[in-house]
């Protein structure tokens, strides 16, 4: 199983090897140097300093970055979900898909058994979850939806339509998620609704909870 996948972000800060640079200038004797000669000497070595650091630094940081080949594996992607607001999600790339990790209110766990009876498939027996997500809220814990973010009719990105009761989809709405290219509707467990061109719930990847705040998509707990 190869390594979670980690993006690693560089602070747009001045690097410490050319504050060192400067200093080494900066101590050096400067009996008998004239003052002018010394200012130019030492902007000239800082701007050679900082085009050095540069140069070297762009292939560092870029080979901390995941290849397109590791993507395009499946490589495990790691999640940092502690920073999702109620009602909200993340949206991360994992084997060229979007994965959306939703973070579901009280109030949106509460509807979903009432959803059942309006639902094509609402236990998932024909649907593509890990058999640990194999529940009425499709995830490992209630709160945190992990899915796929993929209509399975012809392969569209539906919209989150969390407001109970939208406008644009009708008083009878519960909430969920809406396809906007042909009218699919899937509920806040991405169980897909009856009488609409997409004909299974949404998929599940694997993942596995490395802490309360993190998750890995792409690993489980039967494989991790």
């Amino acid at each position: 199983m190869p390594s979670p996948i980690k993006i690693f972000r560089v602070a747009n800060k001045k690097w410490p090897m050319y504050g060192l640079a400067v200093t080494g200038i900066e101590k050096m004797n400067t009996d008998g140097v004239d003052k002018g000669k010394r200012r130019f000497l030492l902007a000239a070595s800082s701007v050679a300093g900082g085009i050095a650091v540069a140069g070297t630094a762009t292939p560092f940081v870029l080979s901390m970055l995941p290849s397109q080949r590791a993507l395009a594996a499946g490589a495990p992607v790691e999640v940092d979900i502690s920073k999702i607001e109620p009602g909200s999600y993340v949206t991360v790339a994992w084997r060229g898909k979007p994965v959306w990790v939703t973070y579901r209110t009280q109030a949106m766990l509460e509807q979903l058994p009432k959803n059942d009876p309006l639902l094509r498939d609402p236990n998932s027996n024909e649907s593509t979850q890990p058999d640990y997500c194999k529940n009425e809220y499709r995830s490992i814990k209630p709160q945190y939806l992990v899915h796929v973010n993929i209509c399975t009719h012809l392969g569209c990105a539906p919209l989150l339509k969390k407001q109970v009761g939208d406008p644009s989809l009708g008083a009878s709405w519960p909430g969920g998620f809406f396809c906007p290219c042909h009218g699919s509707r899937y509920d806040m467990s991405v169980r897909v609704f009856k009488d609409v061109p997409a004909p299974l719930n949404m998929v599940i990847p694997p993942y596995v909870y490395k802490t309360d705040s993190r998750i890995i998509i792409g690993q489980d707990n039967i494989h991790s």
